[in-house]
């Protein structure tokens, strides 16, 4: 057991040493390009579906996509919440601990998976005329998704496998892991589609292949034992007591995610009812457009997440406090400068999934007024992050909730009834400023509290002997 221990701070050591912010990017940079790639993957399927099929099409898309976003939500609840745990139990030197945890994940993500591809099949019409499809969208979702959700398990577990990759320090194998699924996809996409002219089926066909490629290779890393935590068979059983952890831990990712699903359902209801499909559409549009500044966020979030949970493991609060500011710094820089390349382009951005000039000039309307204050995004994710990497559930959770559930559904469901369709749109910078400000309150507090802690550990008497 020497030789174990002896390891683990040589290959983790460099999260609690390194300088932060020369570490942020380290860490963030291949996350954050690994976003971008899984951003790709949903940007390039509604590009070539848009081009090659139509813009019912694209509200196909858009119905499945809060589908696809439970899935997600699942994965990121055990696969980020586990994550939160495998970093600390790093910093803490408890290897088998962390081993644990990872096979605990897996186990549950192939149970959660399995049971929602069946459910899907025996309901699949009942479900897509609940998330909105009217009876011109529905032939093409019911082709899409009849082939996209065999491929469920291959998405949750490549999510999680991100996570917890990316959670003992690996980041560049986790951005590896996208990066040949999105390749795949993007070489897949236009071969199917117009190629073999399986239209919306290609492009599904194609999500699933490079999905199961994306998978493969993340989970090869473990057998030929390019991670730090070594895994054996009897570490992929469901532990109830890890489990409860990683879900509770994993709850603010899983509401961000889950949220963005029953926003989708809301949106594209109230969408129905105030602009009918063409509004349905434009709203596929803009959101795939806005994963562009969203998803570099989250990446560079996940690389913020081992750092803070391997120093708070290691009572390094200073340190702590530190990645905090330069964090938050650094990706408000990256969402404004996103967000000026999207607000002074935007007729070009929409015209990526559509020739048709009236609506890609009202997409590009809409996109200016639904992303108005989306780097403000950036202090929301990090907020959210923080408290669930360091183990704070129920800030966490009270984050996790408050942009989607508590603020932007009440918005989405009364301006409407007094702005019309322009209702649905102002609610998002709406809900952005108010979120923010939550957020911003409960990390001045954690500043504080933070340096209070790390003042009380200095002054902490030596507990070596005296010479």
């Amino acid at each position: 057991m020497e030789s174990t221990e002896a390891a683990t701070p040589h290959r983790t050591a460099f999260l609690g040493e390194e300088k932060l912010f020369p570490l942020l990017l380290k860490m963030g940079i291949p996350a954050a390009v690994g976003m971008i790639v899984n951003a790709l993957y949903n940007i390039v399927d509604t590009v070539f579906v848009g081009l090659g099929v139509g813009s019912l099409a694209i509200a196909a898309l858009s119905i499945i996509f809060p589908i696809q976003m439970l899935v997600s939500a699942l994965a990121q609840a055990l696969g980020v919440g586990s994550a939160s745990i495998v970093s600390r139990r790093l910093g803490e030197k408890r290897e088998e601990d962390a081993a644990r945890t990872i096979g605990t994940a897996y186990a549950a993500i192939l149970l959660v998976t399995a049971i929602l591809v069946v459910l899907t099949y025996i309901f699949m019409r009942p479900i897509l005329a609940f998330f909105g499809a009217s009876p011109a969208i529905m032939p093409f979702a019911i082709e899409y998704l009849t082939w996209v959700s065999p491929g469920f398990f291959f998405f949750a577990a490549s999510m999680a496998a991100n996570s917890l990759v990316r959670a003992e320090g690996n980041a560049k194998a986790s951005m590896t892991g996208m990066i040949i699924g999105a390749v795949l996809n993007t070489i897949l996409d236009p071969l199917f589609i117009f190629g073999f002219r399986l239209g919306v089926a290609g492009a599904a066909i194609a999500t699933v292949i490079s999905q199961v490629a994306s998978c493969v290779y993340l989970f090869s890393l473990y057998f030929r034992k390019k991670t730090h935590v070594t895994l054996r068979p009897d570490h992929f059983r469901i532990r109830p007591a890890i489990l409860k952890d990683s879900a509770l831990l994993g709850t603010p990712a899983f509401v961000q995610s889950a949220g963005m699903s029953l926003l989708a359902l809301v949106i594209n209801t109230g969408l129905g009812k105030f602009g009918g499909d063409m509004a349905i559409t434009i709203y596929g549009m803009v959101s795939k457009i806005n994963m562009l500044v969203i998803f570099p966020i989250l990446g560079m979030a996940q690389g913020f997440q081992p750092i803070v949970g391997y120093n708070y493991g290691a009572h390094h609060y200073g340190r702590v406090r530190g990645a905090i500011k330069v964090t938050i710094l650094t990706v408000l820089s990256l969402a404004t400068f996103c967000f000026a390349i999207l607000m002074i382009f935007p007729r070009a951005c929409m015209g990526l999934f559509s020739q048709d000039q009236e609506l890609v000039a009202a997409a590009a309307r809409v996109m200016r007024m639904m992303l108005l204050l989306v780097p403000l995004a950036a202090v929301q994710i990090i907020g959210s992050t923080y408290f669930q990497a360091v183990g704070r559930k129920t800030q966490s959770i009270v984050l996790g909730l408050s942009r989607q559930f508590l603020i932007l559904i009440p918005l989405v469901l009364v301006l409407p009834h007094f702005l019309g369709l322009d209702g649905i749109w102002w609610s998002f910078p709406a809900a952005d400023l108010i979120a923010t400000t939550l957020t911003v309150s409960l990390l001045v507090r954690e500043l504080s509290h933070l340096e209070d802690r790390q003042t009380s550990h200095d002054a902490q008497p030596s507990m070596e002997p005296m010479a």
